[in-house]
C-alpha cells in the first residue's frame, strides 16, 4: 500500500530517533561495561597487592607473655608489611598457648592494669603463676585469693611467646619483634667480638655454633654451645676472622679461660662446628673444665644469674672434672715452662693487633674510605 510523504518522513524519523538510542544506549552499555572492567581490574590487583597479617588489639609490655586474643588478623596492603610479617601468619596460626589437656591460656589485667595468665578448667578460671625455674602452675586455692597454696603445674602444648619490646595496640606482629620465652635475653649477656677462632669454611650470620678447643692430646672440648653468630660486613665483604656472639657473663669467662690456654699450649686449636639443624637440635652441654681462677671468679661475679651459676656448679662439682683438668690440662700447660707465657704474650698481641686492623676497616667502611 502506497505511503504518502508524511508518512514516510515520520517512519524514517522513528527509525532514526531508535537508531539513535540504540547507539547512546550501546555506549552507554559499553561505558559500563568498562567501568565494571576496570573495577573488577581494580579489586584483583588490590587482592593481589594485600596480604593477611596479625596487629595487637591492645598494648602489651616488654617481655609480656603474648596470647591468641591479643591478636586480630586484618588485611592490609603488601606495600605497607614489612616483608616478613607475611610469614608470621603461620608461625601465629599454628600457635596457640594450651596446656596439654588444650585448655587455652588467655590474658586478663588486675585492677592496676598488670597483665596476668589465666586458664579455664570445669568452667572455673585459675591464675596461672610462674616460678623462678620457669614452670607455670595454677592454684585452685588462690582462684578466691585465699594464702593457701595448692599448686597444680601446667604442661604447655608450646614454649609461650614474649614480646622483645613495647608495643602499642595495631602495631603489626612480625617475628623480629616477638622471642620464645626460652630464648630471653638475660640481663647479664653481651655482644662479644672473637678474631681467634677456626670458622668454618661455609658459615655465614645465622648460623649456630659450638665453640670448642682441641689440645695435642687429643683431649676435644665445648667451651659454649649453640650460639648465633653474626659476622661483620665490611666494604660489602664479610670478614674472614671475625665474628660476633651474645654471650651471658659465665659464657664470657669460659671463652676467656679457653681463649688463653689454646695460646698457652703449641698445637692447640680453638674452632667453631656449626649445627646441621639448629631448629631440630638440642644445644650440647658444654663439657670444658675451666681452672681454679676462673672458677673463684665465678663463684664470686655478681652479675652471674643464679640458674647459670647452679648449672656450672652441678656441671663441675665432680671428681671427673676435676682430673680432666689435672692430668690433662694443667699438666699440658706445665710441659710448656716459660714457653707457655711467651706464647700468650704473642698469640695475645696478634689478636689485640687483628682486632685494631677490623676495627679501622670497619670505620673505613662506614665513612666511605676505599685504599
Amino acid at each position: 500500500m502506497a505511503t504518502n510523504p508524511m508518512q514516510r518522513k515520520a517512519r524514517n524519523s522513528f527509525l532514526l530517533g531508535m537508531l539513535v538510542m540504540l547507539l547512546i544506549a550501546g555506549v552507554i552499555i559499553a561505558f559500563l561495561f568498562m567501568l565494571l572492567m576496570n573495577k573488577t581490574k581494580k579489586e584483583q590487583e588490590q587482592l593481589k597487592a594485600s596480604v593477611k597479617a596479625y596487629v595487637l588489639n591492645q598494648d602489651v609490655s616488654s617481655g609480656q607473655v603474648i596470647t591468641t586474643d591479643m591478636l586480630t588478623m586484618q588485611t592490609v596492603n603488601k606495600t605497607l608489611v614489612p616483608s616478613n610479617a607475611t610469614s608470621d601468619i603461620s608461625l601465629i596460626e599454628n600457635y596457640a598457648l594450651q596446656d596439654k589437656a588444650g585448655n587455652d591460656i588467655y590474658t586478663k589485667y588486675d585492677n592496676d592494669n598488670n597483665p596476668q595468665l589465666w586458664i579455664k578448667k570445669d568452667n572455673i578460671e585459675y591464675k596461672i603463676f610462674q616460678e623462678e625455674t620457669g614452670n607455670y602452675y595454677m592454684d585452685k586455692n588462690r582462684k578466691n585469693n585465699s594464702n593457701t597454696e595448692n599448686k597444680e603445674y601446667l604442661e604447655l602444648n608450646s614454649v609461650p611467646l614474649v614480646a622483645k619490646v613495647t608495643m602499642k595496640a595495631n602495631t603489626l606482629i612480625t617475628t623480629e619483634l616477638l622471642s620464645k620465652s626460652d630464648n630471653l635475653v638475660q640481663n647479664d649477656v653481651r655482644k662479644q667480638e672473637y678474631n681467634m677462632l677456626v670458622l668454618p669454611m661455609d658459615l655465614v650470620t645465622g648460623d649456630y655454633i659450638d665453640v670448642r678447643i682441641m689440645f695435642p692430646s687429643g683431649q676435644d672440648y665445648i667451651v659454649v654451645a649453640k650460639k648465633e653468630v653474626e659476622i661483620p660486613d665490611i666494604n660489602g665483604v664479610s670478614s674472614e676472622d671475625t665474628v660476633w656472639m651474645n654471650l651471658s657473663e659465665d659464657e664470657i669467662l669460659h671463652m676467656s679461660c679457653a681463649i688463653i690456654e689454646a695460646y698457652q699450649i703449641n698445637g692447640s686449636k680453638i674452632y667453631a662446628t656449626k649445627y646441621t639443624e639448629a631448629g631440630m637440635q638440642e644445644a650440647a652441654t658444654p663439657t670444658y673444665p675451666i681452672n681454679a681462677s676462673i672458677t673463684a671468679l665465678l663463684k664470686s661475679n655478681p652479675n652471674i644469674m643464679p640458674k647459670a651459676m647452679n648449672e656450672i656448679a652441678a656441671r663441675y662439682n665432680n671428681t671427673n672434672a676435676s682430673d680432666l683438668r689435672n692430668n690433662y690440662i694443667n699438666s699440658a700447660i706445665s710441659s710448656q715452662g716459660d714457653q707457655a707465657q711467651s706464647n700468650l704474650e704473642g698469640n695475645m698481641q696478634e689478636s689485640i693487633t687483628n682486632s685494631k686492623n677490623s676495627r679501622k676497616e670497619y670505620l673505613d667502611s662506614l665513612s666511605g674510605v676505599i685504599d
